[in-house]
């Protein structure tokens, strides 16, 4: 028996998706339009509205948990009712007794892009990029879209047109508006609030990394924490690195970037099975009992650089990669953007360059390239750059959004 079987290449897939959205989206206003009409039958011809949730927060993993917390603690605190809408079926919001925060599970993907294009709500804040770009569309019944930064590093390393239509962008430092404020111009869109607030999920680690324990009899620990793709550390360089590593009998850990556990998958496996027990490997959600046992780290040009520098004012060694930015809002940039973006600009600064030569005496290059007062003065000017208003961003965030509402409602 002949079956024909019918494909639809992923941009097609998601142009149908969008026009079905589209459609879902005016029969909802239809709908909506035609019930508000029976209620006003039904009460006698007396008005009735339907108020829009005032305060929404989008979550679209629970690797995120940490950026919301805060916000959400100041909500609580506040007893100002907000809407925590989240893509994590086991979202640790749902073991908090909290009575202010309302959460509501609305599923991955496609699945949540239709709840969350049909959204009301007078202001939605969240990490996920793209707004207006693929299937995650503005809300006609959503006044305000405000994006806050999950990293410290440059806003323009999202993926073409990331953060383009948000009303409003929360920076962890000031530096990060300028490259903002030049695409804007040069893609004639309207300038948008951007205010600096600080970054919440740095708060929420340099208060847990205090609480975890020395360890007794401890061993030199190097944390090999790379990017992902073509141009990062593992893909790269793998065996070549890790050999050489593994043989200094030192303590080493691999805490591979997230998204290569979904697009690397048979690269990791390949390493784990040439390693054993020789390297052990970090997949956990949060990075912080990582970074609290390395007394160096080596990676590329990860953000997570910057975690480990701000937190434990450690050395960390860099291996200078090509980063293609063609993909990002930073290729529009120019061609020289790669070198002056802030992230690359600092890594030279705070950072050491370890060189593919350098890799067969690995161990001995690390000891000899001491830590200095030049490198500690670098980094903590990078801490003061990038993550201004240590302990204070949910608090910030949350008065953002009140003030947001209060002026949209006068």
């Amino acid at each position: 028996m002949n079956l024909n079987i019918l494909y639809i290449d992923p941009g097609t897939g998601s142009a149908l998706f969008s026009i079905f959205i589209g459609a879902a989206a005016t029969l909802y206003f239809v709908g909506r339009a035609l019930f508000i009409r029976l209620k006003v039958v039904l009460t006698s011809g007396k008005a009735v509205s339907i108020s829009p949730h005032s305060f929404v927060i989008y979550c679209e993993g629970k690797q995120y948990w940490n950026v919301f917390k805060p916000v959400l603690d100041e909500f609580e605190k506040r007893e100002t009712e907000i809407l925590y809408l989240t893509s994590s079926e086991d979202d640790p919001v749902f073991n908090l007794p909290w009575s202010f925060v309302k959460a509501e599970y609305i599923g991955e993907g496609n699945r949540a892009f239709a709840r969350l294009n049909i959204l009301q709500a007078k202001i939605c804040l969240m990490t996920t990029p793209g707004l207006n770009v693929y299937q995650l569309k503005r809300s006609k019944m959503t006044a305000h879209y405000s994006h806050v930064l999950h990293m410290t590093n440059d806003a323009t390393l999202y993926r073409l047109f990331g953060i383009d239509y948000f009303d409003s962008i929360l920076l962890t430092g000031s530096y990060q508006a300028n490259d903002i404020r030049v695409l804007e111009k040069q893609r004639g869109l309207p300038a948008k609030n951007i205010i600096t607030v600080g970054c919440s999920y740095l708060d929420v680690y340099a208060e847990k990394i205090k609480n975890i324990p020395a360890e007794n009899n401890h061993t030199f620990t190097v944390l090999v924490s790379p990017s992902w793709g073509n141009s990062a550390l593992l893909a790269k360089y793998g065996e070549k690195l890790l050999d050489p590593l593994v043989k200094t009998e030192w303590r080493i850990i691999v805490r591979p970037h997230p998204q290569s556990k979904k697009s690397e998958n048979a690269m990791l496996d390949k390493l784990t099975e040439r390693y054993g027990d020789n390297i052990i490997w970090d997949y956990e959600l949060e990075n912080i009992h990582a970074l609290a046992k390395a007394d160096v780290m080596i990676s590329d040009f990860s953000g997570i650089i910057y975690d480990f520098v701000f937190l434990r004012d450690k050395p960390v060694f860099y291996v200078k990669q090509g980063m293609d930015i063609r993909p990002y809002d930073a290729g529009d940039l120019g061609d020289d953007a790669l070198e002056k973006l802030w992230q690359f600009k600092t890594l030279r600064e705070i950072g050491i360059e370890l060189k593919e030569e350098h890799f067969a005496d690995i161990g001995e290059h690390i000891k000899k390239a001491a830590d200095s007062e030049t490198l500690r003065n670098a980094r903590n000017k990078a801490r003061n750059t990038a993550w201004q208003y240590p302990g204070e961003a949910g608090g910030r965030i949350a008065d953002f959004m009140i003030e947001t509402v209060r002026n949209h409602d006068e």
